[in-house]
């Protein structure tokens, strides 16, 4: 096994308000292509999913390979490094940090060599139960090198069941591999969020949890081999066609006897999460049978159903509120334009802004078109406010525009709750709703008027379109949550070192 590194500077902090989902993952089993290149374009796609770091593994049936480092996939990834990653089996990653901090020795994928050969493991979500399994593994003895659950899977998944779960695995209902008895026995013992693609010497897997929190599909290459995304618009970058969902509980394996499936763990009332729909995947990606770039436009008719304003014009935050924006403005009857232009180079950067900048970051991402509000009273829709921190300096930003009313819309309810499935909002001190009613909110902001879409009509709106009855996670607003939270992962005061009752190097 051969293993590579790069690092890259890069500027950590958001230049926007939103929920940032804690990684994109990708898996192909192509004979007779390298798949690292494939893999490269689909990180690509699924940039959007994960920018602190990026990285591949790959098998050719003899060694595994990888490459990994921090910054965007441009970044991280050229010919010469692309180059030695050799192999018709790959997995990716790309990453923002949830359980671990934004650190070179938690990028993905993990990558180590086990009694049966290479081991990879990409994952994205977040196990709730981190705590405990990390306990068993130190006390087998095992290193751990990371802050994260996705090294807690990997090495999991390197002993055998009957360590974990006390007796030999049952196979004689169906003929398991030794990995499908391996991801079994994690299953049995995970909770929380998993979508996972697992890299052997020959064969790729695909898992989803339970629940199918986090999304995960299927898709086949046209000359031969199968491939697993985060979301469907990577398939069609790479030229795949989908074929299915991964389902929730399911252990999909890719390898040269085609594509075959197992149940790893009985699958539970789905709560696919909500914020997928709101903000996360990409407008052009399917989920559950329907184009999100749809869904966004019934959320936007909804919330101009429940909250109208009477206003000029509708404009939408870009890029991920548009479709809202596009769907309010045709309900209510009013004229959709363009209020703000994005500058989609400055999202990342090497150059930290000096302290004046940082003030004001929105000036640096976005420019008022005045033309088009000058005089105008404005509905401004937005997919969600989380933390309130560029809500305001979005509305003065308007306002210095020359609109003479902002009318704020959120086409989400308030979020009020923290997560600890894979989204980085995990203390109820970091959410304006939780601190805040809508009044103080909106005078927080600066809005003539906030309305927020209600949880009701958000969940109507996803489900209308749906291929089938689904179920989905809104614990963030509503604050039920569809598993089991452990009471210390609420403490606003948690860190690594208390969660994990030791000491752990500083990051």
């Amino acid at each position: 096994m051969t293993e590579s590194f790069s690092m890259s500077l890069d500027d950590s902090t958001p230049f926007d308000d939103h929920p940032h989902e804690e990684c994109g993952i990708f898996g192909a089993y192509v004979p007779g292509r390298e798949a690292a290149r494939l893999a490269f374009f689909a990180l690509y796609a699924l940039q959007h999913r994960g920018q602190e770091s990026a990285g591949i593994a790959t098998s050719d049936g003899i060694a595994a390979y990888s490459h990994k480092g921090m910054g965007l996939v441009n970044q991280v990834f050229n010919e010469d490094n692309l180059r030695p990653l050799h192999g018709h089996l790959a997995i990716a990653h790309n990453r923002y940090s949830t359980t671990g901090s934004s650190h070179m020795r938690n990028a993905s994928p993990y990558l180590i060599e086990s009694a049966y050969g290479p081991l990879g493991v990409a994952h994205n979500g977040n196990l709730t139960n981190t705590a405990a399994l990390r306990e068993r593994l130190l006390h087998r003895g095992a290193g751990l090198n990371s802050t994260t659950d996705s090294e807690v899977v990997t090495l999991m998944l390197a002993a055998p069941p009957q360590v974990w779960t006390g007796v030999d695995p049952d196979v004689s209902s169906e003929q398991l591999d030794l990995w499908q008895q391996r991801i079994r026995a994690f299953m049995q013992l995970a909770d929380g969020a998993y979508s996972l693609t697992i890299l052997t010497r020959d064969a790729v897997y695909g898992v989803r949890d339970p629940h199918g929190l986090r999304p995960l599909c299927l898709g086949e290459m046209s000359d031969g081999g199968h491939v697993l995304a985060s979301e469907t618009t990577a398939l069609h970058t790479i030229g795949a066609a989908f074929v299915r969902e991964v389902q929730p509980g399911e252990i999909v394996k890719l390898d040269a006897s085609g594509l075959t499936s197992v149940t790893g763990c009985a699958p539970r009332q789905r709560a696919l999460c909500s914020f997928e729909y709101v903000y996360f995947a990409r407008p052009d990606s399917r989920l559950e049978g329907q184009i999100v770039h749809g869904v966004r436009q019934r959320l936007g008719r909804q919330l101009a159903i429940e909250q109208p304003a009477d206003a000029d014009i509708v404009i939408g935050v870009p890029d991920s509120a548009v479709p809202a924006a596009i769907g309010y403005a045709a309900q209510i009857g009013l004229l959709y334009t363009e209020g703000l232009t994005k500058n989609r180079y400055i999202g990342r950067t090497f150059i930290q802004p000096d302290q004046q900048l940082r003030r004001d970051t929105v000036r640096l991402k976005y420019t008022p078109l005045v033309d088009n509000l000058a005089g105008k009273r404005v509905v401004l829709v937005d997919d969600s406010i989380v933390r309130g921190t560029t809500s305001g300096p979005l509305v003065a930003l308007i306002r210095d525009g020359g609109a003479s009313e902002v009318h704020v819309r959120v086409s989400s309810p308030p979020v009020r709750h923290p997560c600890f499935m894979g989204v980085d909002m995990a203390t109820k001190s970091q959410l304006i709703a939780h601190r805040f009613d809508e009044r103080r909110i909106c005078a927080e902001i600066g809005a003539d008027s906030l309305g927020y879409l209600s949880l009701e009509g958000m969940l109507d709106a996803i489900n209308e379109g749906a291929d089938q009855p689904s179920g989905h996670c809104a614990a963030c607003f509503s604050g039920r949550y569809p598993i089991t939270i452990p009471a210390w992962l609420f403490d606003e005061d948690r860190t690594p070192q208390t969660a994990y009752g030791q000491g752990i190097w500083a990051e």
